[in-house]
């Protein structure tokens, strides 16, 4: 696996492959890196903060993270640029440095995602759960077809992002290689929104 040298954007959240990724960009390190971006057609790095907060030097961030793709970017309500980006593929930070303008870079191992396989039957329950799920969020992922609840990859990354978990559980299922091991995660976790 080959390492590549990609710009990071630290946040409080969790970006899983496929998943969906709206920013407020102002501050100028963040407005120069999305010009770049777009100029090269490449993309950016997203990070859990594990310590520190956005916006505010210094951080500390998950090793693991995902790759993002810039889809959109517009103008918003107030003014400020709003940026529209795809998780692509995890990958892993070997080496992580601050630049002068405080925007920060890493030398990163990209991580291979699974093929697709399907649910197996125990975890079918987490299928119709990401079904209702869809009904309701479904405009949010354009390339949404049914066939897609059969997939256990696709499925246990779009649960993991639209239960409300926090930071450190998402990162943890983001962290896992074996697909049917996150279902399994989520299974033992979905008692916990079940009310009655």
């Amino acid at each position: 696996m080959s390492i590549i040298e990609i710009p990071l954007f630290p946040l409080r959240a969790v970006l899983f492959p496929g998943g969906h990724l709206p920013l407020r960009i102002f501050e100028q390190r963040y407005l120069t890196m999305v010009r770049n971006c777009a100029r090269n057609d490449s993309g950016f790095g997203v990070c859990l903060i594990r310590e520190g907060e956005e916006a505010v030097s210094p951080v500390k961030t998950a090793q693991l993270g995902t790759h993002a793709q810039i889809v959109d970017w517009y103008t918003l309500e107030d003014g400020l640029l709003g940026v529209s980006a795809i998780g692509t593929v995890r990958f892993l930070s070997e080496n992580t440095w601050q630049q002068e303008d405080g925007l920060f870079r890493a030398e990163v191992r990209v991580i291979p995602e699974p093929p697709e396989c399907p649910v197996p039957e125990p975890y079918s329950v987490l299928s119709d759960v990401l079904g209702r799920f869809m009904e309701k969020v479904g405009h949010q992922y354009p390339d949404y077809i049914p066939d897609h609840l059969q997939d256990a990859v696709w499925v246990g990354y779009r649960l993991s992002e639209l239960l409300p978990l926090s930071g450190i559980e998402k990162q943890h299922l983001l962290e896992l290689s074996d697909p049917i091991e996150r279902l399994q995660n989520l299974v033992e976790i979905l008692p916990r929104f079940q009310t009655g």
